[in-house]
C-alpha cells in the first residue's frame, strides 16, 4: 500500500477541509477520510475536523469481530454525537461537513460517503470502476445538500456504503468538491492513473487545482499493491 495526502486553502481565506489516515499495518487495515466543512455556515473547519477525527479515532481502537460495516456505522453515530457536543460548547452553533472515506481490510474495500466529497475506484486498463454520486439536489433555486453531518440533525447523516473486491494495481482517490468541480472528469481520472508515484500524481492534481479551483482542495490518493504493504505517507 502506498498513499499520499494533500489539503490546501486555495483562493479561500480559510481551509475548511480536513483529511486523515488511520493505518494499522500489522492488522492489514487502513482508513482514509476526507471532510469538507460546509460553506454558508459557521465553524466549517471545526465540523470537518471533529467528524474526521472521531471516525478515525474509533477505527483505531474498534473490534472488527462483527465486520467493517458495523464498525463504520458506530463510528458515524459517534461522529454525529461528537459534532453535537462540540456545537453545545460553541453556543449551539449550526455547522456541518461532508464526508467520504475508503476503508481497506485485506483485499476488501468499503466506500462510504455523505454529500459531495467523492471517492473513485480506478483499475488499470479498465478506468473508473466506481464513482460515488453526490447527495445534492440541483434545482433552479440552487444546490441543496441532502446528506451530511450537521449539528443537531442526525437524520441528515445517512451515509451511503458499498463494498468491492480489490485487485493488485487498483487506485483509490478521495477528494473534496474543490477538486472534482474544477477539473474535467476525464482529465482527473486519467491523471490518477498516470504511471508515476502517488506524490507525483498528487502534485499534478494540486497544480490543476491551484490554477482552476476557487475553493479549498484536498485529496488522498492510494495505490493498492497486494505484495507491498509498506505505507508511504506524505502530508
Amino acid at each position: 500500500m502506498r498513499y499520499t495526502t494533500f489539503t490546501e486553502c486555495g483562493k479561500r481565506r480559510d481551509n475548511e477541509d480536513f483529511c486523515q489516515v488511520a493505518a494499522d499495518k500489522d492488522g492489514g487495515r487502513h482508513l482514509f477520510v476526507v471532510c469538507d466543512g460546509m460553506g454558508g455556515h459557521a465553524m466549517g473547519e471545526v465540523a470537518s475536523r471533529v467528524v474526521c477525527s472521531t471516525i478515525c479515532d474509533y477505527w483505531k481502537q474498534a473490534s472488527f469481530d462483527d465486520g467493517v460495516e458495523r464498525v463504520l456505522d458506530t463510528a458515524f453515530q459517534m461522529a454525529s454525537k461528537a459534532l453535537d457536543e462540540k456545537a453545545d460548547v460553541l453556543n449551539h452553533v449550526e455547522m456541518g461537513t461532508t464526508m467520504a472515506l475508503a476503508a481497506i481490510c485485506g483485499p476488501q474495500l468499503t466506500i462510504a460517503h455523505a454529500s459531495d466529497s467523492r471517492c473513485y475506484l480506478l483499475r488499470p486498463s479498465k478506468g473508473v470502476i466506481h464513482q460515488t454520486g453526490d447527495h445534492v439536489n440541483n434545482s433552479i433555486w440552487g444546490n441543496f445538500i441532502e446528506r451530511s453531518f450537521f449539528s443537531y440533525q442526525k437524520d441528515k447523516a445517512k451515509v451511503e456504503m458499498r463494498q468491492f473486491g480489490l485487485q493488485d494495481g487498483d487506485r483509490i482517490f478521495l477528494c473534496t468538491d474543490g477538486v472534482h468541480q474544477f477539473i474535467d472528469p476525464e482529465i482527473l481520472t486519467k491523471r490518477c492513473m498516470d504511471e508515476k508515484s502517488p506524490e507525483e500524481v498528487a502534485d499534478v492534481i494540486r497544480y490543476l487545482c491551484e490554477k482552476f479551483s476557487d475553493d479549498n482542495y484536498s485529496g488522498i490518493l492510494v495505490y493498492y499493491e497486494s505484495n507491498n504493504d509498506n505505507a508511504n505517507p506524505k502530508g
